[in-house]
């Protein structure tokens, strides 16, 4: 992300600057570093204005989150995607820590609960590293994994939820079906794209000369923190069952979604409060618990919206990003991506916070709007799918994999999967 930042302010400024060299003073007329110089100074404004505005819907929805994630709802999740995870990791013993901790990433990401994921899934790479018998060398098991956290099903993109709600939405909830749909076009392509590339990547054996990893989370001395409860899987069945319910949301959400859009964001207050009421959750302490975190999480993006938001007005103002757009937006526009989301569908696996800026700058923009087609598949887009080179980033240097074999490739199709599925049900829906 530092060198895409930094690109961005210097393609704004030489552009501004060979225009300022050509510009001739008309009255009225503002010079282009004049402009770019004021784009700065309210974008920089108007992104601490967004934040302070995204303080309130955060805390409502991080609150819901708290009492559902209190409740066990996590669990739930968990015991219902466990059988379809011993089929797709054949090799690892469906007893072993990294089931328990691959289930518990899957199920919290598809809750939208990013911090909560984070940590489960480190945890799982370590649990797969004990299996791994070339150290250094992804695994077949840890590309699949990966491959699926950074394109999982999304039930409830909160976040993105309540940026919409900030901007003005009339429906921010509207965005479940789409995400649902293109999550779950994305999971299918990671899986088929990850077990399709094993065969052409193979582990080989050690290299002579290779240095060897410390990997001091397979010692047998080495501290293992518990993972949270790890209950019997339900039966197959039942999971069958909770899979064909959940993609037959999809034409249940396209049929009658405009009729049920008002219905959501209350339904979901009851539904999880209720959930958490049944389940013995003291209610209204787990969800100003919650509220404190989303809070803190609507101050701590403060930052990351303040430098993006600049860097995008900077291109704005610069005539940069419209001569671009210019280029080779009338080309995807027929495809159904409009000029105006080529920067959002090209950072989104590159950055997750820059990514969070572009659709922020997109959907407060007044002549585009979070209601629009733009608005809405932006929205789908930033809710869909995981910033890719992140979680390997991440994921892998937790356990010093350098050679990620054919990880990245099965993510980056399982990216354009998301973003062709996100623009065919956006355009289907809204266009």
């Amino acid at each position: 992300m530092n060198w895409i930042f930094l690109g961005i302010v210097l393609v704004a400024f030489a552009t501004a600057a060979w225009r300022q060299l050509a510009f001739v003073a008309v009255e009225g007329a503002q010079a282009p570093m004049e402009a770019l110089s004021a784009a700065m100074i309210a974008s920089a404004g108007g992104a601490v204005e967004l934040a302070i505005g995204l303080v309130g819907v955060m805390a409502l929805f991080l609150g819901l989150m708290k009492v559902a994630e209190a409740g066990g709802l996590l669990t739930v999740i968990a015991r219902l995607i466990r059988p379809l995870m011993t089929r797709l990791f054949p090799e690892v013993p469906p007893d072993h820590p990294a089931m328990g901790a691959m289930v518990l990433n899957l199920s919290a990401n598809a809750l939208g609960l990013g911090n909560a994921a984070t940590p489960f899934g480190i945890r799982a790479m370590q649990e797969l590293d004990r299996l791994n018998p070339r150290p250094g060398t992804a695994t077949n098991s840890m590309a699949l994994f990966l491959a699926i956290n950074t394109s999982s099903v999304t039930l409830l993109p909160t976040a993105v939820i309540a940026l919409r709600a900030a901007a003005g939405s009339t429906d921010p909830a509207g965005i479940l079906p789409t995400t649902l749909f293109a999550s779950i076009c994305g999971t299918i392509a990671a899986v088929v794209a990850a077990l399709w590339l094993a065969r052409f990547f193979p582990v080989g054996a050690p290299e002579a000369g290779e240095p060897a990893v410390d990997r001091p989370w397979v010692r047998e001395d080495a501290p293992r923190e518990p993972l949270p409860a790890d209950p019997d899987a339900y039966p197959a069945w039942v999971s069958m069952l909770a899979v064909a319910a959940l993609i037959a949301l999809i034409p249940v959400t396209i049929a009658w979604g405009r009729a049920i859009a008002a219905w959501i964001v209350p339904g979901l207050m009851v539904a999880f409060l209720a959930f958490g009421a049944l389940r013995g959750v003291r209610i209204y302490e787990a969800f100003v618990e919650g509220a404190k975190e989303g809070f803190r999480v609507a101050v701590r993006i403060i930052p990351y919206l303040v430098a993006i938001l600049v860097a995008v007005a900077m291109l704005r103002a610069s005539g940069a990003l419209e001569a671009t757009v210019d280029a080779i937006g009338a080309y995807t526009a027929r495809f159904g991506l409009p000029p105006e989301a080529l920067p959002m569908a090209l950072l989104r696996s590159l950055s997750g916070s820059g990514a969070y800026g572009v659709m922020a700058s997109i959907i407060n923009d007044p002549a585009i709007g979070p209601d629009s087609y733009t608005g809405y598949l932006v929205s789908t887009l930033q809710g869909s799918s995981e910033t890719t080179f992140y979680v390997l980033a991440v994921y892998f240097g937790a356990v010093q994999v350098r050679r990620v074999r054919h990880a990245l490739a099965a993510a980056l199709i399982a990216d354009v999967a998301a973003v062709v599925a996100a623009v065919a049900i956006c355009r289907w829906l809204f266009a």
